[in-house]
């Protein structure tokens, strides 16, 4: 995911991002990676095309804040194959990580800049790094948030009369996918095989699916969780966010139009799910904040938000066929759209006394979209 803007451009970095405007200084995703030479993973930020190593910036002593350098085992959080750790410590402790790095990289601070073998050390050309599962992902919850989306899909399921189920603008619909297989970006997936009903009616056949779909969708990953039994507020949520990802849902649609009578997906989604290594966080995020879509009717308190925004992400699909050297941009769409916001679904998710952890992953759904021919 590439985030773009205009506030705080006064800050740069003394490392060139011609090639890569999306990894400047103000974006700063977390991810896991390793190298040949190091082959054990570990935290890094993307900046520019390198990856500054969080590991070797830990070991340098260089997190000098009253947080990441108090115990040993806050320290070695960016030593470890995920970012489970990190994201549990909670926003005081993400802040103060982003604002460390931020200075270590600007074009004013000498401690990286005028240190060839602390760079040496540090940096990593992103050319030489493997990406990894940036969290270990327990638990994942797929929403299904946008209105267009569900009315499209309602009517393709149920047809043109009754394309929204009574309940959607009352709450945000969800199911819970499966962990197991979410993926990567870049991992390569199988078409899956299921159960089909043959397009005339009658008995099923077992196939490989024909109609296979991507989802263009964003999806949060939980930092600090909660304890059964104890529902996050709306207006608390954010806290709970560790940062965004970008997501595929691959989606079987022949298999599922048969499977989903009467319960919801299951074999049609199950089969892989693919995220983007770099997680996004919301600082990095907040100067595209803007105004959430109106809600009619009204929704119940507890979904009742004092300052109702989300942000304002242009996210896009395109297909690169195989064998081909161009790619063709096929959707685009924006995280604005979505008519329940990330808060709204964490509320509601945790509404009735489930906790989530550390690493849990929460999508969107699809995401209102413009397709392009």
């Amino acid at each position: 995911m590439a985030v773009h803007g205009s506030q705080g451009q006064l800050l740069q970095s003394f490392l060139p991002a011609t090639n890569h405007p999306g990894f400047s200084v103000q974006n700063l995703p977390f991810g896991i990676f390793s190298t040949h030479k190091q082959p054990a993973p570990r935290a890094g930020v993307a900046i520019a095309d390198q990856i500054l190593d969080l590991k070797a910036v830990s070991s340098a002593g260089l997190f000098t804040g009253p947080i990441l350098s108090q115990a040993a085992a806050r320290k070695a959080c960016f030593a470890q194959e995920t970012l489970n750790s990190f994201a549990a410590l909670g926003r005081p402790a993400w802040r103060e990580a982003r604002h460390t790095i931020q200075r270590l990289l600007s074009a004013t601070e000498g401690i990286l800049r005028d240190d060839q073998q602390l760079q040496a050390d540090c940096l990593v050309p992103q050319s030489d790094a493997v990406m990894h599962m940036p969290v270990s992902i327990g638990d994942y919850t797929d929403f299904y948030t946008s209105r267009e989306h569900a009315s499209n899909m309602g009517a393709l399921f149920r047809g043109k009369d009754n394309p929204l189920c009574p309940n959607w603008l009352h709450l945000p619909v969800a199911y819970s996918g499966r962990s197991s297989s979410i993926v990567v970006s870049g991992t390569n997936v199988h078409r899956p095989w299921g159960q089909v009903q043959p397009p005339g009616g009658g008995d099923p056949v077992f196939t490989p699916c024909s109609v296979l779909d991507y989802e263009l969708e964003m999806a949060a990953v939980i930092g600090p969780g909660n304890c059964p039994g104890q529902p996050i507020g709306v207006d608390q949520a954010e806290d709970h966010i560790f940062g965004f990802v970008v997501m595929n849902d691959w989606s079987a649609r022949d298999i599922q139009r048969w499977e989903m009578l009467p319960l919801g997906p299951f074999n049609s989604k199950n089969f892989a799910t693919s995220i983007s290594p770099w997680i996004v966080t919301i600082d990095a995020l907040n100067p595209f904040r803007c105004e959430a879509p109106k809600q009619e009717p009204g929704v119940l308190p507890y979904l009742q938000e004092a300052r109702r925004t989300t942000f304002d992400v242009p996210i896009e699909v395109a297909v690169q066929p195989r064998g081909g050297s161009e790619s063709h941009t096929v959707a685009r769409s924006n995280l604005r759209h979505l008519y329940w916001t990330l808060p709204q679904m964490i509320a509601h998710h945790t509404a009735g006394g489930c906790n989530l952890r550390p690493g849990d992953l929460i999508g969107t759904g699809t995401i209102s979209c413009e397709v392009h021919s």
